[in-house]
């Protein structure tokens, strides 16, 4: 998944049992997240491994791959990495599930067909699913996933508010939780080339914006263009007063002389 999809590794762990439930309606109730190096020469690692536990049933073992553009080479990598997965873990059940989350209409194979096997695994697009399924939750996680559905005929801006409102209650007095889901909401609308105004939603509902990554990066920008333009202005103005110097320098030595 080139360059992580966006996504860092720390939000798609915390949102793996969420996109299992809603997405794919698997009920589980735990999952232990497992390591996906493989002794490859090249670097190929799944992006998301957990051994899960259903509510009936045995273990088995759940792959989350997250997809952000098509690649026509989809299958054959999902196909390795289920080899590299029966091999590592042998005796459980493997559960491979796709889920989209770019910008273009889906255009990937779903499986492969040959004379030796015919192979398939779950497909969410993401784009498909309608947004208040996950704004219904009372998990924060789930609710921000709302941000890369369906809004139907409903105005982006005002989803964006719906859901920051929905957020800001369900973590309640927990800051912390709430920064790490308004930083996850504004990347996942930014990877969705989302044009909405994350800071003007936060300001309406009195949401300190330093939470944003946005305001933090604006800020960054505007203290680098800030030193910027004083060492500019320092310079100019050193020169200037360099000038002056000399000439008063040189008035006062023809004077003299």
């Amino acid at each position: 998944m080139g360059h992580k999809d966006v996504i860092s590794k720390g939000i798609l762990q915390s949102i793996l049992l969420d996109m299992a439930i809603y997405l794919f309606q698997l009920d589980l109730v735990d999952a232990e997240l497992l390591s996906t190096e493989t002794p490859r020469i090249e670097d190929r690692r799944a992006d998301l491994v957990a051994k899960v536990t259903p509510t009936h049933g045995k273990p088995f073992i759940l792959h989350l791959e997250i997809q952000n553009a098509n690649d026509r080479r989809m299958a054959g990598r999902m196909l390795r990495y289920l080899s590299d997965l029966h091999l590592a873990h042998p005796g459980y059940r493997v559960h491979q599930c796709l889920v989209y989350i770019g910008a273009r209409r889906f255009r990937m194979a779903v499986g492969l067909d040959s004379p030796q096997l015919r192979y398939r695994y779950a497909v969410v697009d993401m784009r498909t699913v309608d947004y208040r399924v996950l704004y219904a939750s009372d998990q924060p996680d789930a609710v921000v996933l709302a941000i890369l559905g369906d809004f139907g005929g409903d105005d982006p801006q005002e989803v964006v508010t719906r859901l920051l409102e929905k957020l800001r209650t369900l973590t309640g007095a927990d800051e912390s939780r709430l920064r790490d889901c308004l930083q996850m909401l504004e990347i996942l609308a930014d990877n969705r080339r989302l044009n909405l105004n994350l800071q003007e939603s936060c300001a309406m509902l009195q949401i300190n914006l330093e939470r944003l990554p946005s305001y933090q990066k604006g800020l960054e920008k505007g203290l680098e263009k800030g030193i910027e333009q004083g060492i500019e202005k320092g310079i100019e103005k050193g020169i200037e007063k360099g000038i002056e110097k000399g000439i008063e320098k040189g008035v006062e030595k023809g004077i003299e002389m």
